[in-house]
């Protein structure tokens, strides 16, 4: 019989509500000194448009989408972490590795799609943000998916192998 531990579902709501709360404490600090209400309006402008910064509930809405986006990156990278170690068993890698493709895809794929309001154009691109933006991301999904799914991955293996060999002794 499974453990709760060892239930993912329940392992990927885990790490989603950590992944979402250490990147919602990480944009708090670089978007000082806009407010957390501002940022959660922001977020909710990508599925509401202009309308979030004015509207009800759209600091819910902020919020509970931001914390969907973790969800979802997390489930992602945590069900996809055995593959990704193929390229490397270093886990510290694989958070860089992760994070960059959270803004990759975030700022490349998402963000353009949305009603966010869209930033000015500039002749060169501006590399603080995006340097600041990657480290947040590694920090705060990179690194704690790549730990958690780590760990959760051995924990089951161990597990298996504990019951193969006890099942062989028994057998």
């Amino acid at each position: 019989m499974s453990k709760p531990a060892d239930n993912i579902l329940l392992a990927i709501a885990g790490l989603g509500l950590l992944t979402g709360t250490l990147d919602a404490i990480a944009a708090i600090i670089i978007s000082y000194p806009a407010t957390p209400e501002q940022i959660a309006r922001f977020i909710a402008s990508g599925l509401f448009g202009n309308d979030a910064f004015s509207g009800e509930n759209m600091v819910a809405w902020g919020i509970f989408i931001h914390y969907m986006i973790a969800l979802a990156f997390s489930a992602a990278f945590f069900t996809l972490h055995l593959k990704f170690r193929k390229l490397t068993k270093n886990i510290y890698i694989l958070a860089v590795i992760y994070g960059v493709l959270i803004w990759v895809t975030m700022n490349l794929a998402v963000l353009p799609l949305t009603e966010i309001p869209k930033r000015p154009e500039h002749d060169h691109i501006i590399w603080w943000p995006i340097i600041k933006g990657m480290l947040a991301l590694i920090i705060c999904l990179g690194l704690p998916i790549a730990i958690f799914a780590e760990r959760y991955y051995r924990r089951i293996a161990k597990r298996r192998t504990r019951r193969d060999i006890t099942g062989k002794m028994h057998g």
